[in-house]
């Protein structure tokens, strides 16, 4: 009976993971897509960012836990879902982009769901709390730094209001769920609400981490 219900909550934890996983791809994506739209890429270029920006921060993840080959490209449905936000973008990004915002919407999103995804896989992989907190944080802002540094400005995290805090604080979230052994599903969400909300809250009201003062 036992192995029973550890069996069943190993796959709904996959199942979970997955759905994230495919949840921060396609969000992902569209932000990397309406960055290319905006840089004025052509069709390659913007579906390239798209998957770039998609699969980034899962290859990093699954390769620092020995998930290997990655999730992002062993298998073809996160190929697809990549590529079809980057085709719909450059089709109707017009539409797409009355979001206001919708790159910084589309991307705060993404860090959410990649966070705590990428948490709970490294959980699932048998990682020490904190460390799974710090992989799952790595895992949210991987996509945005490739996203960035492929359009040849400074990574987001690295400049501007709470981004990487915002993923470790989502992240954190997941971590406390598993210590009290909390229904993951609800933790999942708890997690990645409190990511997306910390991150749109630092964009509104510009809270930023200190800075070295100019001029020193």
């Amino acid at each position: 009976m036992l192995n029973q219900w550890m069996i069943a909550s190993a796959g709904a934890l996959k199942t979970l993971v997955f759905v994230l996983d495919l949840g921060g791809t396609f969000v992902f994506a569209l932000s990397g897509a309406l960055a290319g739209v905006k840089r004025g890429l052509d069709f390659f270029g913007i579906v390239v960012l798209s998957f770039a920006a998609a699969s980034s921060g899962g290859i990093a993840r699954d390769l620092l836990i020995g998930a290997t080959p990655p999730a992002a490209i062993s298998d073809w449905r996160y190929l697809v879902v990549a590529l079809f936000a980057g085709t719909m973008t450059f089709f109707w990004h017009a539409a797409i982009e009355k979001v206001h915002d919708s790159v910084l919407v589309f991307d705060a999103a993404g860090l959410a769901l990649f966070a705590v995804a990428g948490t709970q896989k490294a959980l699932a992989f048998d990682l020490n709390p904190v460390m799974a907190a710090v992989l799952g944080m790595v895992t949210g802002i991987g996509g945005g730094i490739v996203r960035d540094v492929l359009l040849n400005e400074v990574p987001a995290v690295l400049r501007a209001e709470i981004y990487a805090v915002a993923a470790l604080a989502g992240a954190m979230v997941v971590v406390v769920g598993y210590l009290l052994s909390l229904p993951t599903t609800a933790v999942a969400l708890v997690g990645a609400f409190l990511c997306f909300a910390i991150r749109m809250l630092a964009l509104r009201r510009k809270w930023q981490l200190p800075r070295v003062p100019r001029g020193r």
